[in-house]
Formats: C-alpha cells, sequence, structure tokens
C-alpha cells in the first residue's frame, strides 16, 4: 500500500492557527472605518495567498501513488480551507450578536436597493488594471452615486476550471465551476477585492459576492475524491463501481477524464442499484454532450493502491459534479460554509448569491418514476443553513432559483433573504415583444395570490445568462391546471409552451437572427437586442443614431418596471451601455458546444477607461454599444443613464423599495399595465400608509386609457411624482384617467384626503379662535 502524508488542513496556513491570534489592541483604523460593522466582516486573510503552481520539479507522476502530488492538491482545496476558516470563527462572541434564524427582504434591501451586476472577463479596463481594480475605481463609484446605484454584484471571481495533473483547465462555465477560494490572477487580487469594499463604503455601497453550493469545478478536491482520499469523496453525489461491472460503463476516449451516460447506461446502472436513475430533467440537454446527469470517471488510481471507477452526478455540465448535502461526512456542506466564511470574513463583501441553490437534494422515486431532484425538502434545509450562517456573520443572501413560485416561496421563508425575480422576468420582456400585459399581469397576480411580494424579490434587467423562459411553474407543478388566457381556457403546460412560442418567433429566427435560442432554457440575448427585435429590427446593422431613442425609451419603460415597485433593482454594464450582442462568428470556439449564451456576453468599456482597445483582458471581443460610457451619458441630460438616474431618484424619493403591492388591477389598454403599491414599509397596521400606482405603456404608440383599483380612495388627488402635478382625481367608481406616450410611464401618488384636511383646517381654526 502506498504511504500518503496525514491530511492536516492547518499545514496550508500555520501562520493562523489558533495559537497565533492576536490578541486585542487599541482601537484601529480599521475599526474607525467599519463601526457599525460586525468584527468577522472586517477584511482580514486568514488563508494562504499563493497561486495554484507546483513548488518544485517532481518527475513522479501526479496520482495517487505520488505523496508529493497529493499533498499538493491538499493544500489546493476548499475543504482544506474551509476547516482553517472555521476554526477562526469558532467559539467566538461575535458568532451569537445578529439574528439569523428568518430572512429579512426589508433589512437587505435598506443596505442595498439597485445593485450593478458586473462580469468578470466582459469589463474592459485601463491599461494594466485588473478587473478587480476596475470595479473599486473612485471614478466608477462617483458615477455610481450620481445615477443612484449602491451596491455592486462582482460575479464569480475565485478560480475555476478544473486540474489536469499538475494543470489548471479553464473554467467551463463562466467561472461558476469554483475549484478554489483564492482569486483568479485573471481578475485581481484579494488585496484588490478589499479596497474595493473600502471604496465601495465610501460611497455607502455595499459588495455583494458568490459562492455556489450546488457544484464545483473539477479541482483539487474532486481529483481527491477520484483518488478516495479521507473525507473528499463525501463532498459529491459519487459512486464507486465494482470492476466486475465496469462492462455497464461507457468508455471514455483519450484525453478526456469522464463520459456522459446515455438513458440506457442510466437506467441498467439504476436497476443494479448503484445510481437512483434518471431525474425530473435534464438542464442543458445535448445530443451526444449532455444526454443524462450521470457522468462515469476513466479508471483513477487511488492512495490506497486501488484503481477506482467512479459514478457522478452534474445537475449541469459535467465539468460540475454537484455537491451532496446529506453525507456522512458532511464535507460538501463544510466546503460550501468555508468559502462563504472567506468571502464575507477574509475579503469583506456584505452579501452573498446563492447560485444553483435549488438543486441540493435528490433521492430515489417510486418504481418508474423520475428521482425526485427539485422542490426537494433537503435543498429547503440546506438553504436555511446557508443562509442562516451569513446572517449569523451580518450578511445577507439572494437566491436564483428558477423553480415553481411556492419552492420560491417556501425556500424564502427560512432560506435567502431576497430570491431572483424568475416568475416576471421572462413575462414583461414577454410583454415588450407582443405589445400585451395579459401575461405579465397574470404572473404578478400569481406571484401575490402565492404569497411571494415583490419586496422578496430581486427584478432585473439583462445578467450574464439567457432571457430564461422555462417558466417551470406552469410547465411543472401547474401543468394540468386551467387558466384564462387569450379569452379561452388553457393548461399550465400549455401556457407555458405559448408563450415560448411567441418569444422565439418574435425574438430570435428570421425576425431576429442575433438572438439565439440557447438550448431549451431560453434566449441568448441582450436587453437592446430584445428591444430591438421588438421594434422590428432583422438586422442589428440597420439600427441608426436615429433609433437609439426608441431603443433607450423601450429600455427605460422596463427599468421602471423593475424599479417602481418594491424589491431590488439590479442592471448591468451592458444595459447601462446599450450593449447589443456579437456576431456567432466572433465567438464560433465558445459557442460550437451549443451554449450561445456567449454572444449576450461582449466586452464594454463602461467608464470609457480604454478607447483603443478590440477586447477585454480575458480576451472577450469588444461589442457595439448604442448609449456610450457614463461619463459622456451623465454630461447629457437626455442620455439613458441620465434618465435613468431620475427614475431612480424617485424611486428613492418615496422608498417603493420596502413598500408592499396590493393589487394588479385589469387594464382599459393590452399594452397598458398598472400595480397599486402600499408605501408603508413593510408595517402592515399602518391603517392609512400612502398609496403609489405604477403606470406603464409596453407599446409603441401613445395611450389613452383608465386606472380603476378597488385599493384606490374617491376624491384623492392624483399626483405625478416627477412633476409634482395634480394630473386628475379618483371619481366615486374608483377610477381616473391616465395618457402615456409611447413606452412611457408614471409614478402616481394619491393625495392626503381633501375631507380630513378640511377638518384638520376647522380644528386649527377653532383652537385659534
Amino acid at each position: 500500500m502506498t504511504e500518503t502524508p496525514e491530511y492536516d488542513s492547518t499545514d496550508v496556513t500555520p501562520e493562523t492557527t489558533p495559537d497565533t491570534v492576536p490578541e486585542a489592541a487599541e482601537i484601529s483604523y480599521d475599526e474607525e472605518r467599519y463601526p457599525a460593522r460586525p468584527k468577522r466582516l472586517r477584511p482580514s486573510a486568514h488563508l494562504r495567498t499563493s497561486g495554484i503552481t507546483r513548488s518544485k520539479l517532481d518527475p513522479r507522476e501526479p496520482d495517487g501513488s505520488n505523496p508529493a502530488y497529493v499533498a499538493w492538491l491538499v493544500r489546493q482545496s476548499m475543504l482544506g480551507d474551509a476547516d482553517v476558516l472555521s476554526r477562526q470563527h469558532s467559539g467566538q462572541p461575535s458568532m451569537w450578536r445578529n439574528p439569523y434564524a428568518r430572512p429579512d427582504a426589508r433589512r437587505a434591501i435598506q443596505s442595498a436597493s439597485v445593485w450593478f451586476t458586473a462580469y468578470p472577463i466582459s469589463l474592459i479596463t485601463r491599461p494594466g488594471q485588473s478587473y478587480l481594480g476596475a470595479l473599486g475605481d473612485e471614478d466608477l463609484w462617483r458615477a455610481f452615486e450620481r445615477i443612484g446605484i449602491d451596491a455592486v454584484h462582482t460575479g464569480p471571481v475565485k478560480r475555476a476550471g478544473g486540474l489536469t495533473g499538475w494543470r489548471q483547465t479553464a473554467s467551463v462555465d463562466g467561472h461558476f465551476d469554483r475549484i478554489s477560494t483564492q482569486i483568479d490572477p485573471a481578475f485581481g487580487t484579494e488585496d484588490e477585492f478589499r479596497s474595493l469594499c473600502d471604496v465601495a463604503d465610501q460611497y455607502s455601497g455595499s459588495v455583494i459576492d458568490d459562492i455556489v453550493p450546488g457544484h464545483t469545478g473539477k479541482g483539487a478536491d474532486f481529483r481527491l475524491a477520484e483518488m478516495a482520499y479521507k473525507d473528499f469523496p463525501g463532498i459529491y453525489h459519487m459512486i464507486e463501481i465494482p470492476e466486475a461491472d465496469w462492462p455497464l460503463l461507457p468508455d471514455v476516449p483519450e484525453g478526456r477524464d469522464a463520459v456522459n451516460l446515455d438513458a440506457t447506461a442510466e437506467q441498467s446502472l439504476a436497476d443494479q442499484g448503484y445510481i437512483i436513475g434518471a431525474l425530473q430533467r435534464v438542464i442543458f440537454y445535448a445530443p451526444g454532450v449532455k444526454e443524462t446527469n450521470w457522468s462515469a470517471t476513466a479508471p483513477v488510481l487511488g492512495v490506497d493502491g486501488r484503481t477506482r471507477r467512479w459514478v457522478y452526478l452534474h445537475y449541469f455540465k459535467q465539468g460540475q459534479p454537484s455537491i451532496n448535502w446529506l453525507d456522512p461526512t458532511f464535507a460538501g456542506m463544510r466546503l460550501v460554509i468555508g468559502d462563504a466564511l472567506h468571502s464575507l470574513g477574509d475579503l469583506g463583501s456584505s452579501a452573498l448569491r446563492l447560485d444553483a441553490n435549488g438543486f441540493l437534494g435528490v433521492e430515489k422515486s417510486a418504481e418508474g418514476m423520475p428521482a425526485w431532484s427539485e422542490g426537494h425538502p433537503l435543498s429547503e434545509a440546506a438553504n436555511h443553513l446557508i443562509a442562516s450562517m451569513v446572517r449569523k456573520v451580518g450578511g445577507f443572501t439572494f437566491q436564483e432559483l428558477n423553480l415553481t413560485v411556492e419552492d420560491i416561496r417556501n425556500t424564502g421563508r427560512v432560506g435567502a433573504d431576497l430570491s431572483y425575480d424568475f416568475i416576471n422576468r421572462p413575462a414583461y420582456q414577454h410583454a415588450l415583444a407582443m405589445g400585451d400585459t395579459e401575461f405579465l399581469r397574470l404572473t404578478l397576480r400569481t406571484s401575490l395570490e402565492t404569497d411571494v411580494q415583490p419586496v422578496q424579490l430581486v427584478h432585473a434587467l439583462q445578467n450574464h445568462d439567457e432571457l430564461t423562459y422555462e417558466l417551470v411553474h406552469w410547465a411543472t407543478l401547474h401543468c394540468a391546471d386551467e387558466y384564462t388566457f387569450r379569452d379561452q381556457q388553457m393548461a399550465g403546460g400549455d401556457l407555458a409552451e405559448t408563450i415560448r412560442a411567441d418569444m422565439i418567433e418574435r425574438l430570435t429566427g428570421e425576425n431576429a437572427p442575433y438572438n439565439r435560442v440557447f438550448t431549451t432554457n431560453g434566449i441568448a440575448c441582450t436587453t437592446a437586442s430584445v428591444i430591438a427585435a421588438a421594434q422590428g429590427f432583422n438586422e442589428l446593422d440597420k439600427i441608426r443614431e436615429d433609433d437609439v431613442d426608441m431603443i433607450a425609451r423601450a429600455h427605460l419603460l422596463l427599468a421602471r418596471f423593475n424599479a417602481w415597485q418594491p424589491g431590488v433593482f439590479a442592471l448591468s454594464a451592458w444595459d447601462l451601455v446599450g450593449a447589443l450582442p456579437l456576431p456567432s462568428e466572433q465567438v464560433s470556439e465558445l459557442i460550437a458546444e451549443g451554449d450561445t449564451r456567449w454572444i449576450e456576453r461582449a466586452a464594454h468599456d463602461l467608464m470609457g477607461f480604454d478607447e483603443e482597445a478590440v477586447a477585454s483582458a480575458s480576451g472577450m471581443p469588444r461589442g457595439r454599444s448604442l448609449y456610450g460610457t457614463l461619463p459622456e451619458q451623465l454630461q447629457r441630460p437626455d442620455s439613458f443613464a441620465s434618465q435613468l438616474k431620475e427614475l431612480l431618484a424617485i424611486r428613492d424619493a418615496n422608498d417603493i423599495a420596502i413598500g408592499t403591492q396590493v393589487d394588479v388591477p385589469d387594464v382599459s389598454h393590452p399594452g397598458m399595465l398598472v400595480m397599486v403599491h402600499r408605501l408603508d414599509g413593510g408595517k402592515a397596521d399602518w391603517e392609512d400608509a400612502p398609496l403609489q400606482v405604477t403606470v406603464l405603456n409596453f407599446t409603441d404608440q401613445p395611450i389613452e386609457g383608465s386606472v380603476r383599483s378597488s385599493e384606490l380612495i374617491p376624491r384623492r388627488a392624483v399626483i405625478d411624482a416627477a412633476s409634482g402635478l395634480e394630473i386628475g382625481r379618483v371619481d366615486d367608481l374608483q377610477t381616473f384617467g391616465v395618457r402615456l406616450e409611447p413606452y412611457a410611464g408614471l409614478f402616481l401618488l394619491m393625495g392626503p384626503d381633501e375631507e380630513a384636511l378640511d377638518n384638520d383646517e376647522d380644528a386649527s381654526d377653532d383652537e385659534l379662535a
């Protein structure tokens, strides 16, 4: 048997053992700078900062027979780092200073209400400047402050991809296949991340980082798991297949480390009792690439001298092995919590996005049925655990959970403080494409009926992902429920298919070939290219300077929809500059296996840092932007950014972000949308809380109509918040009239009760007399 080194994670960072923690000193600059921030959120380095490099030449094979290689992997592992980090926090009084059991969306929103969502590989920086250095640039934060942006979501910046021998391999999913707690040198350093947090704090802003509780990449942790090293196999859903049954496994082609199982092999292994078989769906399904959620490894030499083959679960791509949240070692849980503590405690971020957190539990179902893999109680329990730990150390979380509205509700009751708005995002794009808000009104009402208030949601424009149109709520749990749509009764599954067909027809194909379908999930596009398609441009080159104003108007309409309701409003640099998709030939290698999302991730120069750059530092080609840089836009009052600033100022002045939605009434014109809110800060017992009404026109034509809601109080004045002028009064039928220009919106406030004001004046006169 091969002798292997003992796993001692203190070897990773010998300088930070409990015996070497410094004693308390007098108040420091750091304490003065963060007086209200819990101590564990003040940036401090606990981990080694060396990169993934070989310390010396080693002629032996990089496999389980080489103790030096195994020890090197342990030093790179996230589980090793997690053990160090957990000891730094254990037994500290700071772990008991914050409430943590219940999510608190409004507390989170009050600390960060308008988010800038960045994407590391697409931001053009100053020559020689890193991505994190650019995000921490004071010129950028001054621009954000002027616009009304108070948080930056960095996107994934830690090392990702995999390891093959001593060599690191590239990410297979935009750095969402994390393999380390270390910052990827391509994006900057830990010190630059901390500096970003410092600068954000100067401008009363926050920094939001990511963790990925559902999977890792094939880094040191996965390679050690393949070698059956200590607790590491417990991180993953992986099953050792005895050599006698290797004939059930497909051969792994030369040069690859694993191969996806086809449906026949999946069923054979399930019949033998090795795996739980087919799951409820195959995300990123692609024939010959990913036909099931299971892959088999090539033979791997273990640290004990045995050669093994494993079958492992991956909800997403083959290079993203799924984490097992209910293994007896709890190794996966330890890894994820350690990564979260690193981002909050070591780097100084204030919040975390939970990526792909709806797929943390799987269980064998009844004979012939797919395994239970979505909406599983273990996912809720795991999310409760993660979110509680983050709140316990003073942060908050938001989740990207594209499941049913009930799943979002249930997970949100104990888990993440906020959820990404997968409910209404495809619906508002559909409303724009069709010039009809009927489906959007249905999704908004469904959310309210299911007890998911918009204050719990992150309402976003474009991000790095596709425009998702899976419509999981209607296509799965409610597929047989009946809905009224377009004057007929329609099953939920048929409704989802109808909406998908509308969007594919209007936004892709002959009408808009620059937008591309992404597998079965959605459409690869930018917000500007969705608008271009809705406005009839079948070629992006046909968009002239004279056309930009109408595109910006529609873009601002979508911003108003997302910002003029309770909840977080999020947008990206692609939105701020009006980015268009890249021609497919410019990213042909990246989309070769079907990941068309790369067309929407064009490089952009948000601040005019490098006008000569033709690509980002990461190599993404520069795309066409319609609106110009932020400094240019902020000099023009009619620009997209300047008008965005005005609508965000209205949002901020009226505290709608923490209000309550009370009605989404029927409308007098199909292109109109009305949302009624109480500006109550979540205080349900505030009987006479001010009412606010958002009215939007999703068409390119002026419209006149009436607003009617049972929540409106007759004889109250209707005041336009932008101008301060009274535009009408609520009549006795609880109605008032409006006129809207193309793609326009109104933020309306209901005036005080005139009768009550008269009584107050009479009382004052009596007192004076």
